[in-house]
């Protein structure tokens, strides 16, 4: 995999250039790891339903066609998108959800912080209480008797760290992860992050690490280049 470090990047010409970057690639075109930082910016995902944007005020809204709600990106988040063909890595999407969760939870035990799954809602989530807490969350991901309906996203005690929103063309991957480092985070209050009202997003300053952007970008792309190989 080619890893990109492409830092500030306008979004909707890195949009632009993933699509054109998976249209005109090939079977035999090598994967890529694009690794940036946008400017302040919403992206309203193809799900996003405009009552989720409350008052965006100066920051503006960019339709985009990842999947999912409305979320932010800005200065002191580390953004990756992995162009992948993933019928050539030999797994599904659903597989792929799960390994790109698993770089970022990887990725925050690097800085001694637990990130932790929440049934029936992507992304990673991290204690208010104790960030640093093992313990296992009553509502993280569990076997569901087949045919049962999905639980209802349960964020009791949780706040938001890490987005997920992913778009897949002909076995193609393209937009990707956001994990938040040393952000203002006062824009999320102008949304409901991911379509969750009241949702608490939160980067790893708040929580008590002190880190720099380059140093999460570098240990995020390393999790990603070994989580996602075949």
């Amino acid at each position: 995999m080619d890893a990109r470090l492409i830092g500030r990047a306008a979004y909707a010409p890195t949009v632009q250039a993933m699509q054109e970057f998976t249209r005109t690639r090939t079977a035999h075109t090598p994967d890529q790891l694009w690794i940036c930082e946008h400017p302040a910016t919403f992206t309203q995902g193809l799900a996003g339903k405009s009552d989720h944007l409350l008052h965006t005020g100066d920051i503006p809204v960019v339709a985009t066609n990842r999947g999912g709600q409305v979320t932010y990106h800005g200065p002191g988040q580390v953004v990756a998108y992995p162009l992948l063909d993933l019928q050539r890595l030999g797994y599904f999407v659903k597989e792929y959800v799960y390994r790109l969760e698993e770089a970022a939870i990887r990725t925050l035990d690097h800085f001694g912080v637990t990130g932790h799954r929440v049934a029936g809602a992507p992304g990673i989530y991290v204690r208010l209480d104790d960030p640093r807490s093992h313990a296992r969350l009553e509502q993280r991901p569990q076997l569901r008797a087949p045919g049962s309906a999905a639980p209802e996203p349960d964020f009791t005690g949780l706040g938001k760290i890490a987005a997920l929103g992913i778009k897949v063309s002909r076995h193609c991957s393209y937009h990707g992860l956001a994990l938040n480092v040393d952000m203002d985070l006062e824009p999320y209050s102008r949304i409901n992050p991911c379509g969750y009202a009241g949702l608490p997003t939160v980067d790893l300053s708040t929580i008590g690490i002190q880190t720099t952007w380059d140093e999460v970008a570098h240990v995020l792309g390393h999790q990603l280049i070994a989580r996602l190989a075949p």
